[in-house]
């Protein structure tokens, strides 16, 4: 299942629909301005909170949390050494773990397992300037298959990336 993300849009307080590849919309995006920490809501398209997306404030290095309910079912983290790519690591509560590699800043990486792809992230796939894509492997019957949760990881990545773009690594 591929979905559309325009890449402009990781301000704060900026909302923003994510879409399939026929343009019908999926997921809205909620960016919380005014807020200590950076969020996100994930919503579905009649406006039912899906997950939340939250900065981790005081860690060492950059976190962001995917709530559900109320309850972190994920942490994305920025690797401390990591010399010859980008890489993140997805920590689920139940024990699993994803590997977010490849170039963050310019949208071509991949989050994959021991269980293999969960998804591929590009902008070169598409022509319209600002956009990537979310390839999810919808056929995986674990966490890797739910889109939702994959689009939450990706905007979680955008988000850390975008903040080591600007320099804000460290503060909070």
């Amino acid at each position: 299942m591929k979905l559309l993300v325009r890449e402009r849009v990781f301000d704060i307080g900026d909302d923003f629909w994510v879409t399939d590849e026929n343009g019908d919309r999926a997921f809205w995006v909620d960016g919380k301005a005014l807020r200590l920490r950076t969020t996100f809501e994930l919503k579905d398209p009649e406006g039912r909170l899906l997950l939340t997306i939250r900065e981790k404030k005081l860690a060492i290095r950059d976190t962001m949390r995917i709530e559900r309910g109320g309850e972190t079912v994920a942490t994305v983290r920025r690797h401390l050494i990591s010399p010859f790519r980008d890489r993140l690591s997805v920590d689920f509560e139940d024990g699993a773990e994803w590997q977010v590699t490849g170039d963050l800043l310019d949208k071509e990486y991949t989050i994959g397992d021991d269980g293999g792809p969960v998804a591929a992230i590009s902008r070169k796939w598409f022509s319209l300037r600002d956009t990537y894509a979310v390839d999810v492997n919808t056929y995986r019957t674990d966490a890797g298959g739910d889109p939702a949760l994959v689009v939450a990881v990706a905007v979680a990545v955008d988000a850390i990336s975008e903040e080591q773009k600007t320099g804000k690594e460290g503060e909070g």
